[in-house]
């Protein structure tokens, strides 16, 4: 049976990913891009390894890694801060960038 996806539960997922981008600026503000594009990408790098290291211990089963692990600082958190760490580059590229406000 092909899964269908679930438009409210991406909604969701999305409200509470821009929510948490948003307490993290009012606690660390713009830390992210302080070191400009390079350091952007490689916080971006940094996530992937992590992703990368866990992932590679399953066989390169996402789906498997993620069951195996227990701990609350484990592979779905780092995806989770990929994805937000994502969403604040494509943010800024289509929104602020032209404001130099790194």
């Amino acid at each position: 049976m092909k899964e269908k996806l679930s438009r409210t539960k991406l909604m969701a997922l999305s409200t509470a990913d821009v929510n948490k981008i948003i307490r993290s600026e009012d606690s660390y503000g713009n830390s992210w891009k302080k070191r400009g594009g390079v350091g952007a990408f490689m916080m971006l790098a940094r996530k992937w390894d992590r992703i990368e290291n866990q992932v590679k211990k399953q066989g390169w089963d996402i789906f498997k890694a993620i069951k195996e692990d227990r701990s609350p600082e484990g592979l779905m958190d780092d995806i989770k801060d990929l994805r937000c760490y994502l969403l604040l580059v494509d943010d800024f590229i289509n929104n602020r960038g032209e404001q130099n406000d790194s």
